[in-house]
């Protein structure tokens, strides 16, 4: 089993991982488009996680994960506890791209547009805002970008957009 991460579970997968491949995922593009009240914020202060956002002609650059095949069930269950806890995610296998030239089929998890927390459209001054001040159940939602931005561009993967809310958020925190 193949899972895709393109947010924490590039830094904190949560599972043992038997083979890491950088990946591309056609038609979706990364962005903090999903509002956090658990992990990264509150019901009274939500902040922002990234979510994979359906875009044609998008590519998201991130890192195919495969599981063990003993412990994919284990492994699925906690993806599902982990990603699914509050339904603004839709668990989909999408085929990706493996940069050793394989295709595969992985556990994807994309944002529900229809859903209440999904907010995608806000600009990046907005997104910096709220990032900045937020804090939920695994910590302060600075912690969430900082981490996803140096472990991507320790793979070699840079997104323009959160390298400059990471400049943006480090000037706001002072």
């Amino acid at each position: 089993m193949w899972v895709f991460g393109y947010g924490s579970l590039v830094w904190n997968p949560g599972f043992d991982v038997a083979e890491r491949v950088i990946a591309r995922l056609p038609e979706y593009h990364r962005s903090f488009c999903m509002r956090s009240v658990h992990h990264r914020g509150t019901d009274d202060n939500p902040g922002l996680v990234l979510a994979l956002d359906a875009a044609p002609g998008a590519m998201c650059h991130g890192v195919a994960l495969r599981a063990r095949p003993e412990e994919a069930d284990t492994v699925l269950a906690y993806l599902r506890e982990r990603e699914l806890i509050s339904s603004a995610y839709l668990e989909k296998r999408l085929e990706i791209g493996l940069d050793d030239g394989r295709q595969v089929e992985a556990v994807t998890y994309v944002v529900d547009a229809g859903h209440v927390q999904y907010c995608g459209g806000l600009d990046l001054e907005e997104q910096a805002q709220i990032i900045a001040l937020a804090v939920g159940g695994r910590g302060p939602n600075t912690e969430y970008l900082f981490n996803t931005t140096a472990h991507l561009k320790q793979l070699g993967i840079h997104d323009k957009e959160l390298d400059w809310l990471v400049r943006r958020v480090r000037h706001l925190c002072g």
